[in-house]
C-alpha cells in the first residue's frame, strides 16, 4: 500500500507540473527567451518593483518556505515575516517560495484569492540588482533535506557565481564572504534535542501527552531518496521525545518506515531496525496500552498533508483514520491551541498548529539566522568567484 500511494502521489505531482507552469527559464512561458515580455521577465519586474519600493538598508533576509496554498499557511507566513521584521531591525524581509506548483497555484487562485509569490532565483536577483551588501538566506525547512539542499546548493550558489551574469564584478566582490545560508530547524543532532525540549514544554502538547499519546507527522525524504541523510533527524528527534515521555512518536508522509501503520505497530511494541542512509539503528518500543491519542503536526504550516493525510476523516488511510480504526480515540485538531491564531483563522476552533505557529519555534528558526548573521565577513560565509583563491 505505501509503494502504491507514493507512485500515485508521484503521478499526481507529475500530471500537476505539466498542468501548471513551472518557475524556471527554460519553459517557452517563463523562459528569457521567446518574443514580447516573457513572464520570467515579468515576474522578474514584479520582485524588482517590491524590493525598490521596500529597501530600506543594505542588510537582507530572506525567508525560503517550500510553500502551500492553503490560506491558514498564508497567514502563517505572514506572522513568520512580522516576527522577522520585529526581531531583527534593520534588516529588510522577505519571503519566497521554493515549490513551482505551489507558486502557480497560489497565483491560480487555489482555495483562496489569488496571491503572487516568487521563487529564490527571482528574490535574489532583485536583491542583488538593488545593491544589498549583507545578505542571508534562511531556510523554513524542518531538515536539510532535498529543499534545503536545492535552496543552498542551486538557488545560491547560482546567485554567488552570477549565472546569468545580471552583476558587476565589482558588485560580486563586494558580496565575498557577505551571504550565508540559514540552516533548517533540525540542521544538527543537538538541534534535534532543543526542539524535543521546546515542544514537550507548549502547553497544548503538554496536557495531550499527560492523558495520552502524542504522534507528530513530519514531511521526510520520499521513500528511497533521503536525501543527505536529513531523516535521520525525525529518529532523533524522538528518542530525545521518548526520554521524556514513552507517550510520544514521530512518524512521516514520506519516510519509510515511519508512516502511520509504523507508528502504530511501534505503539504494540517491538524491536524495528531502521537503516536512514549509511546508519542503521534498532529501536525497542514497549506496548503502549493507552486508548487515547492527539496528532500534531511536524511541519511548518499547516497544508495538504496535515489536513488531508493526517486529519481527513474521509480518507481510511489518513492517520486520524487509522489510529481510530485502531481503536485508539483520536483527534487532530484541537481546541486549545493557545497563542493567537494568526488572523484569528477559523477562531481556533477544530484547528491544526503549524511549527511557524508557535512562537518558541519560531525562535528557534530565528536563532539560526543570528548564527548565520554572526559568520558574515568569516570564512564560513559564501566566496564568489572573483575573489575566491583558485585551486
Amino acid at each position: 500500500m505505501k509503494k502504491i500511494k507514493f507512485l500515485m502521489i508521484a503521478m499526481m505531482a507529475f500530471i500537476v507540473s505539466a498542468t501548471f507552469t513551472a518557475c524556471n527559464n527554460n519553459d517557452d512561458d517563463n523562459g528569457k527567451g521567446g518574443g514580447g515580455q516573457s513572464n520570467y521577465d515579468k515576474y522578474q519586474q514584479a520582485v524588482n518593483n517590491t524590493v525598490n519600493s521596500q529597501k530600506s538598508s543594505s542588510k537582507v533576509i530572506l525567508l525560503v518556505a517550500f510553500g502551500s496554498t492553503w490560506e491558514q499557511a498564508y497567514d502563517t507566513f505572514d506572522k513568520v515575516v512580522a516576527d522577522y521584521k520585529s526581531s531583527f531591525p534593520g534588516w529588510d524581509v522577505y519571503l519566497s517560495f521554493s515549490s513551482a506548483i505551489c507558486i502557480n497555484q497560489a497565483r491560480a487562485g487555489e482555495n483562496v484569492a489569488p496571491k503572487d509569490y516568487y521563487d529564490p532565483e527571482h528574490w535574489l536577483t532583485a536583491i542583488g540588482l538593488a545593491g544589498y551588501k549583507q545578505i542571508i538566506v534562511q531556510s523554513l525547512q524542518v531538515i536539510p533535506g532535498e529543499e534545503y539542499r536545492r535552496v543552498r546548493d542551486n538557488y545560491v550558489k547560482d546567485f554567488m557565481n552570477n549565472r546569468n551574469n545580471d552583476f558587476t564584478d565589482e558588485y560580486m566582490k563586494s558580496i565575498d564572504r557577505q551571504v550565508v545560508v540559514g540552516t533548517p530547524l533540525m540542521a544538527e543532532e543537538s538541534d534535534a534535542q532543543t526542539l524535543a525540549i521546546t515542544l514537550n514544554n507548549e502547553s497544548d502538547i503538554k496536557a495531550a501527552v499527560a492523558e495520552g499519546i502524542v504522534a507528530f507527522m513530519g514531511h521526510g525524504n520520499p521513500e528511497g531518496y533521503d536525501y543527505y541523510g536529513g531523516n535521520i533527524r525525525y529518529l532523533q528527534l524522538e528518542t530525545y521525545l521518548r526520554a521524556i515521555s514513552s507517550h510520544y512518536y514521530v512518524g512521516t508522509v514520506d519516510m519509510d518506515e515511519t508512516y502511520a501503520e509504523d507508528v502504530l505497530e511501534h505503539i504494540n511494541g517491538g524491536t524495528f531496525h531502521y537503516q536512514v542512509g549509511d546508519v542503521t539503528k534498532t529501536i525497542t518500543y514497549t506496548a503502549n496500552t493507552s486508548s487515547k491519542a492527539q496528532l500534531f503536526v511536524l511541519m511548518s504550516i499547516a497544508g495538504d498533508h496535515a489536513h488531508n493525510d493526517m486529519a481527513d476523516p474521509d480518507d481510511n488511510g489518513s492517520w486520524y483514520s487509522q489510529f481510530n480504526m485502531a481503536r485508539i480515540k483520536t483527534e487532530a485538531y484541537e481546541t486549545n491551541f493557545k497563542e493567537a491564531c494568526w488572523k484569528k483563522y477559523k477562531s481556533g476552533d477544530e484547528y491544526i498548529p503549524g511549527l511557524a505557529e508557535r512562537s518558541a519555534v519560531r525562535k528557534l528558526w530565528m536563532n539560526h539566522t543570528q548564527a548565520a548573521i554572526n559568520k558574515l565577513g568569516t570564512d564560513e560565509a559564501m566566496s564568489t568567484p572573483t575573489t575566491a583563491p583558485e585551486d
